[in-house]
């Protein structure tokens, strides 16, 4: 199951790099209420800050993936899972930010939503390698 957290830390740290890229080159929808520094695809909300967090998320992913053989890509998907499981909670109180630091909107609550589901359910799934082989030996 290891195979599962790596394989998700590699897709999720490319996408996410991917959108931190694009929210910095694409061009934007226009400036709406919901979105008062544009929108990524004309969907979700985007700001210079929540750009760099994009970056930063998906380089940590894509870390996490490769090195030491993956065996952090678990740990990567349950923090992930758990700080965007806050993210998406203060974003739908909240409304239209996050601790009035990045830009969201109602699609972007529920990205996060489906991303902090996503990522605890690997890190779930995947189980504990360590306790594993603790057991065999």
């Amino acid at each position: 199951m290891s195979n599962l957290a790596k394989t998700y830390a590699q897709l999720l740290g490319g996408v996410l790099t991917l959108v931190g890229v694009l929210g910095f080159v694409a061009p934007l929808a226009p400036t709406a209420a919901s979105a008062p520094h544009g929108a990524l695809l004309g969907i979700f909300a985007i700001d210079p800050i929540h750009n760099v967090i994009h970056l930063a998320s998906g380089i940590v992913g894509l870390l996490a993936a490769n090195m030491a053989g993956g065996q952090y890509a678990r740990l990567y998907a349950g923090v992930f899972g758990a700080v965007y499981a806050v993210v998406t909670i203060v974003g739908f109180i909240q409304g239209n930010t996050v601790l009035n630091l990045i830009d969201v909107n109602v699609a972007d609550n529920f990205l996060h939503t489906a991303i902090a589901a996503a990522s605890l359910a690997v890190y779930f799934l995947a189980g504990n390698n360590n306790a594993a082989a603790t057991r065999t030996a």
